[in-house]
């Protein structure tokens, strides 16, 4: 019998995907420490721009660095310009007694670490573990045997994650999701089980397509949920009133996560409904912690890092979209919704 769709565990599995959404974030931390980052900033509080400039690093994934070290509390922002705090002072600067440096130097030869040095430097991707013959993972998820190994990674994760999104989403007199980079289709089946009045369309390239046809054949969803194949930087197809990303604005840069919501504009009448499903850093960029950390293995393998609920909204008003609020879900997961204007 299939798995219903409509269920949940008994048990909170939020340290097992804790541990994985954290994995890089030593190594960013241990790439910081093998520049002695906090020395020169408990010296020299500046700008992310003066950051970067002084040290030759570009503005992503400095941004998501500085992200990290304010939410653990090592370094604040005060109206822009960045301090490093009392515990970094303390803890992880030259000249200290209590100095904590050394514990990490052994560390700073570890390969994820040497990459962030490398990302730092020229804001592009490492790959997935720091596999050079697999840098440009969006073009690996064409190659069959990949594209298969990662979507069942993120079908897995998005058993959980979609049923919870699911139950939280209010999709009264809407009819048709389209769930765009819709990997498995777990998304799409979810969220069409729990809400038995909506058709959904599962919308990837191939050879996602046939993975996610498949899945979906075997989850009994085939009657409501239906794959459609294509390129969604080239469009999108119409007659969808709610459109959904979930965990793939997070893959790209800005200039990308512009594009693809003007993608989603260009498809949708006024009044439709586009979903960011995502890991949300908050408005004022010190938090949560978890996603903090999951933003460090974006930055190291993709184009892209966890935006903030303030970013998004900026991004979904610029593109034409009104923005509602940022709802929290499950494991440090959360959605925005946004009407197309």
């Amino acid at each position: 019998m299939p798995h219903d769709l409509t269920s949940a565990p008994q048990t909170d599995p939020l340290n097992i995907y804790r541990y994985r959404d954290s994995l890089y974030a030593v190594d960013l931390i241990t790439a910081a420490l093998s520049i002695d980052f906090f020395t020169w900033l408990a010296a020299t509080p500046s700008s992310l721009s003066g950051i970067c400039e002084h040290f030759g690093f570009k503005e992503r994934p400095v941004d998501v660095m500085l992200t990290l070290f304010t939410a653990n509390g090592w370094v604040k922002n005060d109206a822009g310009v960045f301090h490093a705090t009392d515990t970094a002072k303390e803890h992880l600067r030259a000249g200290s007694v209590w100095d904590l440096r050394p514990y990490y130097a052994s560390l700073h030869d570890r390969p994820i670490a040497r990459d962030y040095l490398e990302v730092l430097k020229t804001d592009k991707p490492a790959g997935w573990s720091g596999d050079k013959a697999a840098f440009d993972w969006h073009k690996a998820m064409e190659q069959e045997d990949f594209a298969r190994k990662f979507t069942a990674a993120m079908d897995c994760r998005g058993l959980y994650l979609s049923q919870a999104l699911a139950k939280k989403l209010d999709l009264t007199g809407r009819k048709c999701l389209l769930d765009i980079g819709a990997g498995s289709g777990i998304y799409a089946s979810s969220i069409a089980a729990q809400h038995t009045l909506l058709k959904a369309i599962a919308f990837d390239q191939a050879p996602v397509d046939r993975i996610a046809a498949k899945l979906i054949e075997e989850r009994g969803c085939a009657d409501r949920v239906s794959v459609a194949t294509g390129n969604m930087f080239d469009g999108l197809p119409a007659g969808c009133d709610v459109h959904l990303y979930s965990n793939v604005l997070h893959d790209w840069g800005v200039a990308e996560v512009k594009k693809l919501l003007a993608v989603s504009h260009a498809a949708m009448k006024p009044g439709d409904l586009l979903i960011i499903h995502d890991a949300f850093i908050n408005a004022e960029k010190n938090g949560p912690l978890h996603v903090a950390e999951y933003s460090c293995l974006l930055m190291h393998s993709t184009q892209g890092k966890c935006y903030s609920t303030g970013e998004y909204a900026a991004l979904l008003d610029e593109a034409g979209f009104t923005p509602g609020a940022y709802h929290d879900t499950a494991v440090a997961r959360g959605f925005m919704t946004a009407l197309r204007r």
